[in-house]
């Protein structure tokens, strides 16, 4: 039986009736008709429950997701957390372009490079608990974390307690890594770069839905990205793809999509965020913009050479100041005078309750992880992946900021020699590119 995740009306009715609490909607009529009818109300982890809804329970999912996207947001939420650049922008205050480092090549290749090593530390242990991966790390002597994560040594009923993410096992593991495997955090990246190349900083929204029919299997996309892609092909036009039963649009898909416009922008985190906005308003609002719109100016500043407070400062300088996002990067920068575990506590006493796939509770970590490392590549992404929730995403944008930080050069051979230099994608010609060769096509329109 096919039970496909992230896309049927069942499972995608709590959490859409989740995402209105947290936005202060008021939806206790909805959820008293939906329990009534026999559905639960807390929403599946991994975005599908193993057994279907009746015909009626599913057409009544559907209405709610309908009524659901009828509320109306609380006003005051709309005045601190809005979707339109232009009002998103008025609420900001921009830093000045920084100038562009003589050693700026070496900082964007470090920056491909730091992304993969840091996504690649984290896939195996996608969805694995902050606590089973302690489990893990302490059984087979790397803990603290060191090194990539590996099944020697692991004992039968520690494996079966914290199982692998099933797709990274095969590619991910110290034992099995031979290059860079596929990942959805560097495939975006790579259309993000064939945007550019096709169309300059000219494209738009319409742009990267088009690239995205035509080049991402449905099958490689999730939570928000998978809902739009499937309204996209229901007829819905760009603008409005994102925003039909699409209680993810808070996560963090789109913070993952944006690392090249500031790559490709160097000092100039203004025009990266402009370009992370018109790609991420095709799937997300509010914060998950927020998340891709800071990650992208963030990165236009991480490649000049500044110190993580700078970047830290770019990234805040496009986020409106009132919302949720800026109050997850404030707090998680906040925590350096604990220790790591500490400072950890912390933030799942904050931002647990969410889902590990929201874009705010990885934002802290994030933020958290970056100041920890306080530029040091190591640190910073096994800081970022032993924070669990989503361990590969986290870890490739702490690892594609520190690595810019570092610089290729100077990053360490344990996590950059098993990448050998190739990545793995099934975007067209892009399958077995070298870092290298990437770090010099995001330059080249510079």
């Amino acid at each position: 039986m096919l039970r496909l995740s992230w896309t049927q009306p069942e499972d995608l009715a709590p959490h859409a009736l989740r995402a209105a609490r947290l936005d202060g909607i008021d939806v206790g009529d909805l959820e008293r008709t939906w329990v009534s009818a026999g559905g639960s109300l807390t929403p599946p982890v991994s975005g599908a429950t193993p057994d279907p809804a009746s015909v009626w329970q599913r057409a009544l999912a559907r209405e709610i997701l309908s009524r659901v996207d009828e509320y109306p947001v609380p006003a005051e939420l709309c005045r601190a957390e809005p979707d339109d650049l232009a009002e998103i922008l008025a609420l900001t205050k921009p830093v000045p372009a920084r100038p562009v480092p003589a050693d700026l090549a070496d900082r964007v290749h470090g920056a491909w490079l730091g992304r993969a090593a840091g996504c690649l530390l984290g896939k195996p242990v996608e969805k694995v608990s902050r606590e089973g991966i302690r489990a893990i790390a302490r059984a087979t002597g790397n803990w603290p974390v060191a090194g990539y994560f590996t099944e020697v040594g692991l004992p039968a009923e520690l494996a079966a307690r914290y199982p692998w993410n099933r797709r990274s096992r095969p590619t991910s593991l110290a034992e099995n890594i031979d290059g860079m495997p596929e990942d959805d955090d560097l495939n975006f990246p790579l259309i993000a770069l064939d945007l550019l190349e096709r169309h300059g900083d000219g494209f738009t929204t319409a742009d990267v839905a088009l690239s995205w029919l035509a080049n991402l299997p449905g099958g490689r996309v999730f939570t928000a990205e998978r809902v739009t892609y499937r309204n996209l092909l229901d007829g819905y036009e760009p603008e409005l793809a994102g925003r039909v039963h699409n209680p993810f649009r808070d996560w963090i898909g789109a913070q993952i999509r944006t690392d090249v416009y500031g790559w490709a922008h160097p000092g100039d985190p203004a025009t990266a965020a402009r370009l992370a906005w018109t790609d991420a308003r095709l799937t997300h609002g509010r914060n998950g913009l927020y998340g891709a719109m800071f990650a992208a100016a963030a990165c236009a500043v991480a490649v000049t050479g500044a110190d993580v407070a700078d970047v830290l400062t770019a990234g805040l300088s496009v986020v409106p100041p009132e919302s949720r996002f800026a109050a997850a990067i404030a707090f998680g920068a906040s925590l350096t005078t604990l220790s790591t575990e500490d400072a950890l506590d912390a933030l799942y006493d904050r931002y647990g309750h969410l889902h590990w796939v929201h874009v705010l509770n990885n934002a802290a970590l994030l933020a958290f992880a970056l100041t920890r490392g306080a530029g040091d590549y190591s640190t910073t992404i096994t800081t970022a992946v032993t924070g669990g929730w989503d361990t590969d995403s986290v870890g490739a944008t702490a690892g594609s900021i520190a690595g810019a930080l570092t610089g290729a050069a100077a990053l360490p051979a344990r996590w950059i020699d098993p990448l050998h230099n190739r990545l793995a994608s099934t975007i067209p010609g892009f399958d077995g590119i070298g870092f290298d060769t990437l770090a010099a096509r995001t330059l080249a329109g510079t």
